[in-house]
């Protein structure tokens, strides 16, 4: 087998390279670009900068590109993505742009997936954080709450007073999984005593995300514009079939029939929706059978 030596310094070609080739590899040694574009890489992810197919060829001037936006003529700024990584004495003005803000919606989402994909079967209680341990909502939200948990299913709640607090008391009195999905708010006082795994959000769209997707049922108590906002936000889901139908409880005939009839009578009448599924949504004045048909779609 013949052995093909190679030097760099010039004084033969490499083998396989002609000598044009040869010539403009040492123009790169030299540190001479090949054309008149320059490529600026930053030390990150981005090049900064104008490119070839870019320079030359725009009549609003010269052309660069930073990662994938490109910029032309007055559009092109006086500084790159390294320079105000490491300048000193930055604004701070960052932290409230679009831009960062969706790196932490994304975090919210990474947290609350991490933390709930291992739950298991869950039932979701919605209902007012205004509700008093005195009240007979409460107490059939704890009757409920223990009555899940006892069926080795999680019980979910906004984490916050009243309907979910008993929710919560109820399922970790017998040892079950006591889920609060808090809101960051002005006037709540955070995750009550009673939850046993607890996430607290910036973002309603958030929490959200986390009810729909790890609740296979939902039992829903008198409450007020935050309980209503969640049960309408399932039902329009499942009804623009965005997610599968799952058993929606309504606990409290009374208090949940005049909106509804409402709804069929002048909303349904006037053709603003479809007829509601008769399966979809259960009314009950009993914590035992809202339980049952709130778990009817965990397969067992």
């Amino acid at each position: 087998m013949t052995e093909n030596a190679v030097t760099f310094g010039g004084e033969q070609p490499i083998d396989g390279q002609s000598a044009n080739e040869q010539a403009e590899n040492e123009k790169f040694a030299d540190g001479q670009p090949t054309n008149d574009s320059t490529v600026e890489f930053n030390g990150s992810d981005e090049a900064d900068g104008t490119s070839e197919d870019d320079s030359g060829h725009s009549p609003l001037g010269e052309s660069y590109r930073r990662g994938p936006v490109l910029l032309r003529g007055s559009m092109v700024p006086s500084d790159n993505t390294t320079a105000n990584l490491l300048k000193e004495e930055q604004s701070t003005d960052w932290l409230h742009m679009d831009p960062w803000r969706v790196l932490r919606i994304q975090a919210e989402f990474v947290d609350g997936f991490g933390a709930l994909a291992e739950l298991g079967p869950a039932v979701s209680v919605f209902g007012s954080a205004r509700s008093k341990e005195s009240d007979s909502d409460y107490l059939s939200a704890m009757h409920m709450g223990e009555a899940i948990a006892k069926r080795n299913v999680a019980v979910i709640t906004g984490g916050g007073p009243g309907v979910m607090e008993a929710a919560n008391r109820g399922a970790s009195s017998v040892g079950g999984k006591s889920v609060g999905l808090g809101i960051e708010l002005p006037h709540e006082q955070g995750i009550n005593q009673w939850v046993n795994l607890g996430i607290s959000f910036r973002y309603f769209f958030v929490r959200k995300t986390m009810f729909v997707k790890y609740s296979s049922g939902v039992i829903v108590c008198p409450g007020g514009f935050g309980t209503l906002d969640e049960l309408f936000e399932l039902l329009t889901l499942v009804q623009t079939h965005k997610v599968k139908s799952i058993p929606v409880v309504l606990f409290d005939t009374a208090y949940w029939r005049g909106l509804f009839d409402w709804l069929g009578a002048n909303v349904q009448g006037r053709g603003f929706i479809s007829p509601l599924d008769p399966e979809l949504v259960a009314f009950t004045d009993d914590p035992d059978e809202a339980v049952r048909v709130a778990v009817s779609g965990i397969a067992r």
